[in-house]
């Protein structure tokens, strides 16, 4: 589909004129229908050929998030809202799928009028009979509630997550893509949005949900309101919650009990958990260096098992294009060891100066030891297991013979 062509305004223009002109330039950006689910709609065509290459098209669609609306669409399919708020709509995508796939009121957000326009013209696309909001998503949780409340911004959703909490019934999902300040790689920045301290790990990927979810966890519990991971992960390049909201004061002193720290050893694989707001110092019982405490962060199960499995079994049934991939995103996850962190046998049989043995290897020698041994998700090379550091290393070293 392409749009009329219409020159640029040559001046600054406000209020209504202002959304002429966006009206203006929306008309003038070519269009494609894609799908995703059982749901088309339009968006801005992102090549490069276009005078909107990717990156620079003015409503923002990402088709790597698929899986990300996927997953949102089968377990609002399983928890049936009483209604649903897309905070940051951009073309409606992800709200069109849920008013349509999951039979839930929808009300779609964006503070850009040339967003809404999209989102209306989609709205007319589909027949579908979303609410449409131009509004600054803080203002309107804090004058509005909703059932369920999904952030979905352009990198940080830190400063929406107040507003999000206070404007929250039941079920908050958070997306967050600025996974270089979570994960420790842009220290100062992870520092600054999420008031806790990362490090750049081999797990850093575990490290940067958990911080993620520390920092919703402490903007929740100052409403006497705590906190149930449903369905969280980390995928490419997002990290994704699926949280259930308590109330009462009772379930926030319940949720901040597992919150706490991880000290990591900066010249070996050790780490060890430390629950609590307040991090102690501690020594690597292998090298003798200090640990450095990295978080506040959350220590707790960051999934529901009961949900996972009700996920998988109504996921067969779904019309997802990301299938294949949810399917085992789901198994993997159900199966993973609740710890913390993972090893990455990889990095330890770098250290050893050793080729490192199939993972399979790995996971049955650390479970002939007596101690539980898994996949995660979060990295094909990664290992969850409460086994003694030593013990992974021998895993790793011993030979095929053994």
């Amino acid at each position: 589909m392409s749009g009329l062509s219409h020159s640029p305004c040559p001046y600054p223009l406000r209020g209504n004129m202002y959304k002429f002109c966006a009206l203006q330039q929306m008309c003038a950006m070519e269009l494609m229908e894609v799908s995703e689910g059982t749901t088309s709609v339009l968006v801005p065509v992102q090549d490069a050929t276009t005078q909107f290459p990717p990156g620079s098209v003015p409503i923002f669609f990402n088709r790597r998030m698929e899986l990300n609306r996927d997953a949102t669409v089968l377990l609002l399919s399983l928890l049936k809202p009483s209604d649903y708020l897309d905070a940051m709509g951009a073309t409606g995508i992800r709200g069109m799928r849920v008013a349509g796939e999951c039979g839930i009121p929808v009300t779609i957000c964006d503070r850009e009028p040339d967003a809404i326009g999209l989102i209306t013209q989609n709205k007319n696309h589909t027949g579908l009979p979303v609410t449409i909001q131009e509004r600054d998503v803080n203002a309107l949780l804090s004058e509005q509630s909703f059932d369920a409340v999904d952030l979905d911004p352009f990198g940080t959703p830190a400063m929406f997550i107040d507003a999000a909490v206070r404007g929250c019934r039941r079920f908050l999902f958070v997306t967050a893509t600025d996974t270089a300040p979570l994960c420790g790689a842009h220290l100062k920045a992870g520092i600054r949005r999420y008031g806790a301290v990362p490090m750049n790990t081999e797990y850093h990927s575990e490290v940067g949900l958990r911080i993620l979810l520390g920092f919703v966890v402490r903007e929740t519990v100052k409403y006497d309101r705590g906190i149930e991971p449903l369905f969280c992960y980390a995928h490419e390049h997002f990290t994704r919650l699926h949280l259930r909201l308590l109330r009462g004061a009772q379930a926030a002193d319940d949720t901040l009990k597992r919150m706490g720290f991880v000290h990591q050893c900066r010249k070996c694989p050790y780490r060890e958990e430390q629950p609590g707001l307040q991090a102690h110092d501690r020594t690597c019982p292998c090298c003798g260096e200090p640990l450095q405490p990295i978080g506040p962060l959350w220590l707790g199960c960051i999934r529901d098992e009961d949900t996972v499995v009700q996920m998988q079994e109504t996921v067969a049934g779904r019309e997802l294009g990301t299938k294949k991939d949810l399917v085992r995103l789901l198994e993997t996850c159900r199966s993973e060891l609740p710890t913390s962190s993972f090893y990455d046998y990889h990095h330890i049989a770098k250290l050893l100066r050793c080729s490192p043995p199939t993972i399979d290897k790995v996971l049955e020698r650390i479970r002939v030891c007596g101690y539980p041994a898994t996949r995660t998700h979060f990295s094909g090379y990664g290992i969850k297991t409460e086994a003694p550091l030593e013990l992974i290393r021998n895993a790793v070293w011993a030979k095929e013979q053994s």
